[in-house]
């Protein structure tokens, strides 16, 4: 899942704090990465871990330029995991991966600054 991103976005709508708390924002492990060519824009598909609550999901990236494959397995990601499942292409996105953009526009993932057990949520 992806949403358009823009390094100079004004701020949001102010919501309260129980509409936070229904985005359920959690860590996991890619543990899968490979192109999609089939993609309007470069970008990945990614299997992440979220741990023995939710499992695997699958998402696409569009991290082409700051990342390569190999780099990918084995990495933490934050991801939105109550969403919808997005049909991107030929492909079932399941949760949204964040990031953030860098000077250029293109996406740095959402980490945590030390390994965490995958499925850790967000508060």
């Amino acid at each position: 899942m992806h949403l358009t991103h823009d390094t100079a976005a004004p701020t949001a709508a102010t919501i309260d704090f129980d509409q936070f708390l229904a985005i359920d924002i959690r860590v996991g492990t890619i543990v899968e990465a490979c192109d999609f060519p089939e993609a309007r824009k470069p970008a990945y598909r990614l299997t992440i871990d979220f741990g023995p609550t939710i499992g695997c999901k699958a998402s696409s990236a569009q991290i082409t330029e700051n990342y390569a494959l190999a780099d990918l397995i084995g990495r933490q990601v934050v991801a939105v995991v109550n969403f919808p499942p997005r049909q991107i292409g030929p492909t079932m996105s399941e949760v949204l991966t964040l990031g953030f953009p860098d000077a250029h526009g293109h996406v740095v993932l959402v980490t945590p600054s030390a390994t965490v057990p995958n499925g850790g949520r967000l508060f």
